[in-house]
């Protein structure tokens, strides 16, 4: 397989630090385009859904083929908004590398940080590119240091820029020791190599000596030779470089501004140098590549054709027609076509093998997460985790006859994206769509309408609560009815204890010696999970709890499975007037960026929001404030932020945690 030079890469940052224009750039250099297609001119290749095209933003996560240096590169752009974040999410769990893009000017922001974590977890290695150097306010080296702060990994230098700001037009090839310039003009011209300037010397050695002693550090005997005082050469350079990245030692740092057409080509050559091949990422689940088939679904999609499913295989090989098991699922699928995707253009194929990612279509049953495998070869590989939505929102058609329409759609999109849920609210009877946030649900819409052709009312956003409980408690319940015909009868023991934050509902069963027969147990399960959808306090669902069955009886001929989920509901109903259930609200973790003049007022705003400041921090000319602020609170916030501030503040915000409501706000919501 090392022949095939295969990289299947993401290029994940921040929303607006330019990771669309940076894959166009990658497009336009390795050939697949032969125009540059602009965001901000509403043509870019990767951007193609219409909604992506006006705002202006990436919606989707979009895949495309590319060679570089003989080397075929998987290239997946994902979205840099918060709102859509499930898409960094599944593509990182089947991505081999990254290339996290940083604004030059304002470095390391929140969403890059989440999506760095992200990272983390599935192990990716990756490559840093600081982009927009060309940006008035850009430095270089102070995106460096974020990077090493706020990261918390070792940034190997591989360039430094020349020139700054406006000036900025090439850069200098430490692995080398060289010069590359870019067309003064920003054409999309070939670099030219030339000397180090003379100014430059004694930086470039400096930074250099620090680039050699991090890089060989991962070779002992090349190590060796440099402390000889034999310097390595470039080859051996790269070598160890390639290693290190790998192993999580350090991530190498470049430079440039792709919308100007500066620091694209050595960008791609350290993806090839520098970044895994897909033998590269030992998996101890799959065992050898060669084996059966096993591949995980990571993305769905609904096209005018039918549905899309996008996999990742990790091992064997898949022909269009193959019967496959949906191990997920237990359920047996068929592979009716499969095709390599370009952007929103599909180009059919007969096979693919380990390490590919590819889309199939005839797949009826799979949804993001699921594991496909050979029949005879079962096995399960690591889920995607969706994040718990913060913000509900009702939607009802506007005539009887879009009734229908109204839940295929909206169906097809929760397929689409597991962030999203859809719930029918017991006490309203009104369906309520989840989300992540206001724009996130803003776009599902508009696909509502656009696609599916429903046109929907819907009521204001409001925010999704929860409840849980403070107390442990445990509580006995006995469900007995005769009332002619068979009776119905079931006992329980459970205990209730608070759990931390984001742990969900959990349940064990500690029955020994048969007190309930063992197929009863699911019935028991199943009844505390239905009856915590509804809550006590507010009507919100019930987490971070523990149920323990411990004890019960039943009897030979009136138990049932339905009497034990009764009984399992009542006993939570119960045991909530003793756990002492309170409501939890989402907070936001949210980072404001203004000029000086306006930080007082800023923050007085939002601690009149029940903000709680954490930290001021300057970046450039303006000062970043990062608080914590109830969602509650948020909405409508950016009218009120940019009236504060002259239009001149900005802010973003995502989800960090849920908190108990204070009691003067709750008896308000009463």
């Amino acid at each position: 397989m090392e022949t095939r030079k295969l990289r299947n890469i993401g290029i994940i940052a921040h929303v607006d630090a330019g990771k669309t224009t940076t894959s166009e750039r990658i497009l336009y250099y390795t050939g697949e385009k032969h125009r540059l297609g602009e965001v901000h001119d509403g043509n870019a290749t990767m951007d193609f859904d219409p909604q992506e095209q006006a705002r202006g933003i990436t919606i989707n996560s979009a895949a495309t083929t590319v060679f570089w240096r003989d080397s075929q590169i998987n290239l997946i752009d994902t979205p840099g908004h918060i709102d859509f974040n499930i898409e960094v999410n599944r593509s990182l769990r089947v991505l081999d590398g990254a290339v996290v893009v940083f604004d030059g000017v304002a470095g390391v922001e929140p969403q890059t940080e989440t999506n760095w974590r992200l990272a983390d977890k599935y192990r990716v290695p990756r490559i840093a590119f600081i982009n927009k150097l060309d940006r008035v306010g850009a430095d270089f080296q102070r995106v460096v240091e974020m990077i090493d702060t706020r990261l918390g990994v070792h940034p190997l230098v591989l360039q430094l820029p020349i020139g700054s700001e406006g000036g900025f037009h090439g850069v200098v090839d430490l692995v080398e020791m060289r010069a590359l310039y870019w067309d003064q003009a920003g054409e999309a011209k070939p670099y030219t190599v030339d000397a180090i300037p003379t100014e430059m010397h004694e930086q470039a050695e400096a930074a250099r000596i620090l680039l050699v002693e991090a890089a060989l550090e991962q070779d002992d005997e090349a190590l060796g030779r440099y402390l000889d005082g034999t310097l390595p050469d470039a080859a051996t350079l790269r070598t160890a470089i390639r290693r290190g990245t790998l192993n999580g030692a350090f991530v190498p740092v470049l430079a440039g501004a792709a919308f100007k057409n500066r620091g694209v080509e050595p960008l791609l050559d350290a993806v090839v140098d520098y970044l895994p091949a897909p033998e590269d990422i030992v998996r101890e689940d799959i065992g050898s590549a060669d084996g059966p088939l096993a591949a995980l679904a990571f993305k769905v999609v609904h096209d005018d054709h039918g549905m899309l499913t996008f996999l990742r295989i990790y091992r064997g090989r898949l022909e269009a027609g193959d019967a496959l098991l949906n191990a997920s699922r237990d359920r047996r699928e068929r592979v009716s076509r499969l095709f390599e995707m370009h952007a929103d253009k599909k180009q059919e194929r007969g096979f693919a093998v380990a390490g590919d990612i590819v889309a199939v279509a005839g797949l009826k049953g799979t949804a993001t997460g699921d594991t496909l495998t050979a029949p005879a070869h079962p096995l399960v590989l690591e889920r995607i985790e969706s994040p718990e939505p913060v913000i509900d929102v009702a939607v009802e058609p506007r005539t009887q006859a879009d009734q229908q329409n109204l839940f295929k759609g909206l169906q097809a999109l929760v397929e689409e994206d597991p962030s999203l849920r859809l719930r029918v609210d017991a006490e309203s009877g009104q369906t309520l769509l989840s989300g992540m946030g206001e724009l996130q649900l803003e776009v599902t819409l508009e696909k509502l309408r656009s696609r599916y052709r429903v046109e929907v009312t819907t009521g204001k956003p409001q925010v999704a609560y929860r409840e849980t409980i403070t107390r442990a408690t445990e509580v006995r319940h006995l469900h007995r009815k005769q009332s002619g015909g068979p009776g119905q009868y079931a006992e329980v023991v459970i205990r209730f204890a608070p759990l931390e934050r984001g742990a969900g509902v959990q349940f064990e069963s500690q029955i020994t010696g048969g007190a309930i027969p063992r197929e009863f147990i699911p019935a028991v399960e199943a009844g505390i999970r239905r009856a915590a959808e509804g809550g006590t306090v507010a009507g919100f669902p019930c987490v971070d709890f523990k149920a323990t069955l411990v004890d019960g009886s039943y009897h030979e001929r009136d138990s049932s499975t339905m009497a034990f989920e009764h009984a399992a509901l009542a006993a939570y109903h119960e045991a909530m007037r003793t756990a002492g259930p309170v409501l939890l609200e989402p907070l936001m973790d949210v980072e404001v960026v203004t000029p000086l003049d306006y930080v007082g007022d800023c923050i007085g705003d939002l601690n009149r929001r029940r903000g709680s400041v954490r930290g001021q921090s300057l970046r450039g000319n303006a000062t970043v404030i990062e608080a914590h602020v109830p969602l509650r609170e948020m909405f409508g916030y950016i009218g009120q932020l940019r009236a504060l501030s002259s239009g001149r503040a900005s802010f973003t915000m995502q989800f960090d945690h849920y908190a108990p409501v204070p009691a003067a706000v709750m008896a308000e919501m009463k």
